[in-house]
């Protein structure tokens, strides 16, 4: 073989691939051989070094052959040096290096070294038979001039090549035509690029060819009958369907498809789901299948398919599931009959199945028949969408395991008893395993039947979660108004025995001087007298008779004022965080008790943070659509103003919840509370129109939530001027006229009589409306009424009537310690009347009929 010097030729035989006269070329040019021109050049100049010593003197020679031997010395150390660290490598040890490449070149891949400037530097005989050389290298082709082609081809070589230019792997399947190793015919071949480390050469790239015809003809010919099956499974007489556990249809034939009038298209990759397929409740059945970890479950399901324009398709499903070693369902493999096309004889028993199962199915009533022990054989699709979840996660499909372990002896027993005395049915209400729910169930013994189905018992269950839920509310309703009620009576008799007390201690403190030793007894008795009058008008706050004086107010504005007082009472362990919704609706209220009710919550809030904490307030508009989220059936729709007020506190147990609204009820030590704080909320918030919730959990914090309703303007609003009046002198309290009083209570009576005598009136008295009809009728008319409201035989607005009726035109000043709106509905319409809520003092009484007279 001839050689330039650089590059050496390998030939072995092949048997496997070629005959034997024919040798595989491997083309090796990586490494830089060996040169005898420069040994002979070596030899030359020992030699001539030599013999031009002969020539030197004898006493300079030894110095000169002394230099020699030392160069020849430290150029054998550096040797020994180089070939220590594998600078030099021996001639054997690049033959053992052959070893490794061995196997590339037996390889029936082609593999080709190529240097960045496009030489090749190693090609083994694969690649040499695919670029046609089977003698000497001469010009070997790489790999981009050895896939010329189409655009195709061109483009991925590009991309090829640019991978190799980048250092990075690339990989490209290419389709040539004709192929590299025949005249006709289409090849495809894989194509590989990845860089080829060469630590001081130049950088190369390592590729791979190999032929993968017969490969992508095996994938092609699986294609093909993968398209057969799939062809015929579309147009089998039969639809086919796959439902994931989830409830998404991962696969329909395009027979279903055409009998739905749907899309195959949308079906697919989440496109359709198992609700837009089925009509009503009856996808809980196969939502929630149940079995043994690796069983595989078939069931018969007749159901009502729902087509695309809306209407019915009765059909029959051999639904089949595979449960993993987890237990855990895969999608279904679910067989689809058409139940709408009936053979002629069987017409109507196929009428009467689909009507029975579609009364069944479509029940608002959950059904299932059991077996003696409870176990489920049966269900319709009401029960299986209301209590499928729970029988889903328990062990076995039992109907006990939808009642909490309490009631499980009694279901068990009244299943037992059915199925042993057939005829009639016992209902039972019972509580629901899941939290807060109930139900009313029926349980009917039923005959056995020829297919060993085991059926004992049908079981009705009617969800009564939503009606004890209102039962319980209204009683609860109920009982706050027989408090209410029993609060505001003891409040009115309160109110009569506390006028007495402020009354006459005004009168004793006008009769005594300052410096009298008994003026501060009396103020001191007044003092106590109108702090239990405080504690009555909580009293009549929570039964909804207090003294209102609502108005069109902004709650962000009084949250914002009432802020700077809270922060006072809370200090400065607790901060607020207030957030203001956008554009409140405006409300009807009185400022005055909506910012005690404020001050009321804060105080609470902040006696269940006493380590420090947080308090947040927050308003915001809340629609009628959102009312439902508040999760409260008692909350009519409609639009309200929502404050919310919440705190990190301890939190109220669910035992106390009912009971913080009623009077005097408190958790807190003794002279720390009244227990009135949140009946005056409760009293001023349900005398308002709106409602007060409340959410707490022990630990976490309590939220209470003010709901009062949106205000809309009727009338447009008149603009009062208002003006600063001059301080005026102290007023005269005397007067002149004829006063008639008519009042039950013998010491306000007395007292009002006395105080109102004592400053110029005529004073005459009357103990019932129908004393005071007879004092009129004797003594004539009279200038001014004063009335009490709740009187025996006659009360306030049926004696106004009654004057009325018999020509007295006297103005009358109606007194009571109920609001002003709990008898105003009892007077004649249009009627004009001046109002003194109870306890008043001496100075409000002589005020109000002055003014009244005036």
């Amino acid at each position: 073989m001839q050689s330039d010097g650089r590059t050496r030729y390998r030939a072995r035989r092949n048997g496997a691939s070629m005959d034997d006269s024919t040798a595989d070329i491997a083309v090796d040019r990586s490494h830089r051989q060996g040169s005898p021109a420069l040994l002979v050049g070596l030899a030359g100049v020992l030699v001539g070094g030599a013999v031009a010593l002969s020539f030197v003197s004898d006493e300079r020679m030894q110095h000169y052959i002394t230099g020699f031997l030392a160069v020849l010395a430290v150029a054998g150390v550096f040797a020994l040096f180089a070939f220590a660290t594998g600078f030099l490598e021996p001639s054997w040890k690049r033959r053992r290096h052959d070893v490794t490449k061995e196997m590339i070149d037996a390889s029936a891949e082609g593999f080709a070294a190529v240097e960045t400037i496009g030489r090749v530097i190693y090609a083994n005989p694969a690649y040499m038979r695919l670029a046609g050389r089977t003698g000497a290298a001469g010009d070997l082709p790489n790999v981009e001039r050895l896939f010329a082609g189409g655009a195709d081809v061109s483009e991925a070589i590009y991309r090829l090549s640019q991978g190799a230019r980048e250092g990075r792997t690339a990989s490209e399947e290419i389709r040539l035509s004709p192929p590299l190793d025949g005249p006709s015919g289409v090849a495809w071949y894989r194509v590989r690029v990845s860089p080829l480390p060469r630590a001081g050469l130049r950088r190369a790239a390592l590729w791979n060819v190999a032929d993968v015809t017969r490969e992508r003809e095996r994938q092609e010919n699986v294609f093909q009958e993968l398209r057969h099956a799939i062809d015929y499974l579309d147009h089998a007489p039969a639809g086919f369907l796959s439902v994931t556990p989830a409830g998404v249809i991962a696969y329909m034939n395009a027979t279903l498809a055409g009998w739905l009038e749907q899309d195959l298209a949308e079906v697919g990759a989440g496109g359709m789901m198992l609700e837009q397929l089925v009509l009503g409740e009856t996808g809980a059945l196969l939502r929630n299948p149940h079995g043994a970890p690796g069983e595989v479950r078939t069931q018969t399901i007749d159901i009502d398919f729902r087509r695309r324009n809306g209407t019915a398709l009765p059909v029959r499903l051999v639904h089949r599931v595979a449960f993993g070693a987890d237990g855990m369902p895969g999608a279904s493999r679910t067989l689809v009959l058409d139940r709408a096309s009936r053979p002629e004889g069987l017409e109507a028993q196929r009428a009467a199945e689909v009507r029975f199962f579609r009364f069944f199915h479509n029940a608002p009533i959950a059904i299932a028949t059991v077996d003696g022990e409870g176990g489920i054989v049966r269900a319709n699709a009401r029960f299986a969408h209301v209590h499928g979840a729970v029988l889903d996660g328990a062990e076995g499909r039992n109907i006990l395991a939808i009642l909490a372990p309490a009631e499980r002896d009694a279901m068990l027993e009244a299943i037992r008893e059915a199925s042993t005395n057939r005829g009639g049915s016992r209902a039972l209400d019972l509580a629901l395993i899941e939290s807060e729910r109930s139900a009313r169930l029926f349980v009917t013994g039923v005959d056995a039947l020829p297919d060993e189905s085991r059926e004992a018992a049908i079981v009705y269950a009617i969800d009564t979660s939503e009606q004890r839920a209102l039962e319980a509310q209204f009683a609860q309703a109920q009982k706050m108004q027989a408090v209410g009620e029993l609060a505001g009576g003891i409040a009115h008799d309160f109110n009569n025995v506390l006028q007495g007390i402020l009354g006459y201690a005004d009168l004793l403190l006008v009769s005594h001087r300052p410096t009298d030793p008994s003026f501060q007894d009396i103020m001191q008795i007044k003092q106590n007298a109108t702090r239990a009058a405080g504690l009555v008008r909580q009293l009549l706050a929570f039964s909804r008779r207090q003294t209102l004086r609502p108005q069109v107010v902004q709650l962000t504005d009084m949250v914002s004022d009432v802020s700077n007082l809270l922060r006072r009472l809370l200090g400065e362990k607790i901060p607020i965080e207030i957030r203001h919704g956008r554009d409140l609706w405006p409300v009807m209220a009185d400022p005055a008790q909506f910012e005690q009710a404020i001050l009321n919550l804060g105080v609470n809030a902040r006696d269940a943070m006493p380590d420090g904490g947080r308090l947040g307030i927050r308003t915001r508009n809340l629609s009628a659509e959102e009312c439902a989220g508040l999760g409260d059936a008692s909350v009519p729709a409609a639009d309200y103003v929502l404050v919310e007020i919440e705190d990190t506190g301890s939190g109220i147990p669910p035992e106390v919840l009912d009971k913080i609204f009623q009077p005097f009820f408190t958790t807190k030590e003794v002279g720390k509370g009244t227990g009135l704080g949140l009946s005056m909320v409760y009293g001023f918030v349900k005398q308002s129109g709106g409602f007060v919730l409340c959410d707490s959990r022990v630990g976490e914090g309590t939220t209470f939530r003010i709901l009062l309703p949106r205000h809309i303007e009727t009338e447009k609003p008149v603009a009062v001027e208002i003006r600063e009046d001059k301080p005026k002198a102290a007023a005269d309290m005397t007067g002149a006229g004829t006063i008639l009083l008519v009042e039950d209570e013998e010491a306000v009576r007395a007292f009002g009589a006395r105080a109102l005598a004592q400053r110029g009136y005529t004073v005459l008295e009357a103990a019932s409306g129908v004393e005071a009809l007879d004092v009129i009728a004797e003594h004539g008319p009279v200038d001014l009424i004063v009335s009490d409201v709740v009187m025996p035989e006659m009360d306030g607005p049926t004696l106004l009537r009654e004057l009325r009726g018999r020509g007295v035109g006297a103005k009358i000043v109606f007194v009571s310690g109920y609001a002003e709106e709990a008898f105003r509905k009892n007077l004649p319409e249009g009627e004009d009347f001046g109002f003194l809520p109870k306890p008043f003092t001496l100075k409000q009484l002589i005020e109000t009929v002055k003014g009244a007279l005036a």
